[in-house]
């Protein structure tokens, strides 16, 4: 690793949500990359117009944000509204209100920051502590219940919105406070304090990055602590086993992800912070180890992650039930967190394309087209269309088949908001004498490179829709530099095109290694047609089965395109036929057939799935983006189909 950073309390580039002190890759920051329009830039703007209202509106009227007025007033009773892990909802909206303020500028945001922040000020106890359900008059002790109290998952997520304000604005009240939130943590939990950890992992994520931020190693100490307490059965067993907590092996030792998959990736990701600033190669291996095991056995098609409901968790490698898919998008979120860091860590381009798929068919699809309804769970085959909450309804259940307002538990919303707020700093890096472009979006890139020389560089695309990137130099350092644009592993037959000269891009890195002009053009073509894809014969439940992608997007099928009295479980997939694009849709040619059974009482028979027997009719099938589906209305829904042939 080369050292590409030190800390301090301001970022120059304007905000960046992860800056590690040392890494092959240096990110970009708020002020680095523009969005000018495209996919993005809406979801942007719909999250900063619309979705940030929306999460403060709704933790207003359930009394979410009272209960910091109540600890500050001494009226604390036991019927504190919320589940107990609410206030980091709070925290994750602020975050996201200060990274939106570091892109856009909008004073409303600033206004918003500024006006909880005051609220939250006021609850903090003397000591540092800040948690509105504990401690309190009618309230459990402070940290009675570890396993599940979540008191330093809240203050975790209190310290990345505090890093969110201190790089993009400077220290400030709501700084402040954190400071005296981890400072109190590391009086308690510290070397000589409560050898104890909190049964979701966040207070590392937070402690380690705040710390990266503040250039203070002490809480980057705290951080690698916890970490290292982990593992070795400090917390309560419970029915779903310590695995649940990621409690039952130490994370150097552990060989892939197990357990709630929020937790596992979250400590995923702290630990890659961890690594990093401590060079600690041992550690990271193990992260990398992980992720490899971890996405190549247990990650849906669609980045997705975790196949239990029962613990929100991951399966067992290759038990990955479309039906019964959890993928929290939360889950979603926390994936992107622990290969970002990876990629920034190692440079390898493979942490990216997990990433891009992740953003467009887990992030993209939680929010509604309004950004004011969500899905919670993001299952790849709803069997029948869900009931739509109302708008003013809480939902009780995160796998309801349609989006919801709100959630009796709303990790999701925020978790989204504050990822679109800093989107584009996912979309390019630098290195010692290039700039990588990791994802494609239209905007304005202006980096500075490690050895200090400018690039400025405007991208036009229309992608995903459209898989032409036009790269044109604006502003151009003196002397060579490596260009290099990222081709998706499943982008087979990607031409770059410098100025006429044309040449083959194979997926990886396509690069242009030398000195670029200002006002010239490099184009890259990615082939975005529809193709199948098909699953390892491993994975039982799609065995047979068949997908279709168009470029990073995953299709599915869903039950308002089929005609009157044709149910998704009676199609099949003639995959004899190539899928085909036609007035902007994807169409596949299916055909539905009677079923093997004879006897309607009993679903089984003689007759196998693979043949053609009488009755057998030819259905077009169209398919929609699968973070489109239940847009229009609720409705059944599959992404694996089974596959089979027209005779």
């Amino acid at each position: 690793m080369t050292v590409q950073d030190t800390p301090s309390s301001i970022d120059p580039k304007g905000g960046r949500p992860v800056v590690p002190t040392r890494g092959a890759r240096r990110p970009l920051g708020l002020g680095e990359v523009r969005l000018t329009g495209g996919f993005w830039a809406a979801l942007q703007q719909t999250n900063a117009s619309a979705t940030l209202d929306h999460c403060e509106e709704w933790m207003e009227r359930l009394g979410w944000l009272a209960n910091f007025d109540r600890v500050a007033d001494a009226t604390t009773a036991p019927d504190r509204p919320g589940w107990c892990f609410s206030d980091s909802e709070v925290y994750k909206l602020i975050e996201a209100l200060a990274w939106e303020y570091g892109r856009s500028g909008d004073p409303s945001h600033d206004r918003a920051v500024r006006r909880l922040t005051a609220r939250i000020a006021r609850a903090q106890d003397a000591d540092g502590y800040l948690n509105t359900c504990y401690g309190h008059t009618g309230q459990q002790p402070r940290y009675s219940d570890l396993e599940s109290g979540h008191e330093l998952y809240c203050t975790g997520h209190l310290l990345q919105a505090a890093v969110a304000r201190l790089r993009t604005v400077g220290a400030d009240e709501l700084v402040d406070l954190a400071r005296r939130a981890a400072d109190h943590v590391c009086a308690t939990f510290g070397p000589d304090g409560t050898p104890g950890i909190c049964g979701h992992p966040e207070i590392e994520l937070g402690l380690a990055e705040f710390g990266r931020a503040l250039g203070e190693s002490r809480y980057v100490d705290q951080a690698q602590l916890f970490l290292e307490r982990r593992g070795h059965r400090t917390l309560k067993d419970i029915p779903l086993g310590r695995a649940y907590f990621q409690d039952d092996v130490p994370i150097r030792k552990a060989g892939t992800w197990r357990g709630h998959a929020v937790r596992a990736l979250y400590l995923s990701a702290a630990a890659v912070d961890v690594a990093v600033e401590r060079d600690d190669r041992d550690l990271l291996a193990a992260i990398e180890r992980q992720w490899t095991n971890g996405v190549s056995r247990r990650t849906y098609l669609t980045g997705g992650m975790g196949s239990r409901h029962q613990d929100e968790g991951f399966g067992e490698d290759w038990e990955l039930p479309p039906d019964r898919a959890y993928c929290e998008t939360c889950a979603g979120v926390a994936s992107i967190m622990v290969s970002w860091r990876l990629h920034l860590a190692t440079g390898q381009v493979r942490y990216a394309d997990l990433i891009e798929r992740t953003f467009f068919n887990v992030i993209a699809t939680s929010p509604s087209a309004d950004g004011r309804a969500f899905f919670y769970a993001n299952p790849l085959h709803q069997r029948t269309a869900g009931t739509a909450p109302g708008d003013a309804e809480v939902s009780p259940r995160a796998e309801g088949g349609s989006r919801a307002a709100w959630f009796d538990v709303s990790c999701c919303p925020t978790n989204v908001a504050r990822t679109l707020a800093t989107w584009h700093t996912y979309l390019a890096t630098a290195g010692e004498r290039d700039l990588t472009v990791l994802q494609y979006a239209g905007g304005r890139i202006t980096a500075e490179l490690g050895d200090g020389r400018t690039v400025e560089l405007a991208v036009e695309t229309a992608y995903p829709h459209d898989g032409l990137v036009t790269v044109r130099v604006v502003q151009a350092p003196k002397g060579p530099m490596a260009l290099r644009l990222r081709v998706p592993a499943w982008a087979d037959g990607a031409v770059l095109d410098e100025g006429g000269h044309r040449r083959s891009a194979a997926p990886g890195l396509a690069v242009v290694d030398r000195e670029l002009v200002p006002g010239e053009e490099i184009r890259l073509h990615i082939p975005v047609s529809p193709r199948y894809t098909w699953p390892d014969p491993r994975i039982d439940a799609v065995r047979g089965s068949v997908a279709v992608e168009r470029g990073p997007l995953v299709y599915c099928a869903e039950s308002l395109d089929l005609p009157d009295g044709t149910g998704l479980d009676d199609l099949t997939v003639d995959a004899t036929t190539q899928p085909v694009e036609r007035q902007g849709r994807v169409l596949l040619r299916a055909f539905t057939r009677p079923r093997p059974g004879t006897d309607p009482a009993w679903p089984y028979g003689r007759t196998s799935a693979s043949t053609t027997p009488d009755g057998t009719q030819s259905v077009e099938l169209p398919l929609v983006p699968y973070h489109q589906w239940a847009e229009r209305a609720p409705s059944a829904m599959r992404v694996w189909l089974p596959a089979g042939r027209l005779e």
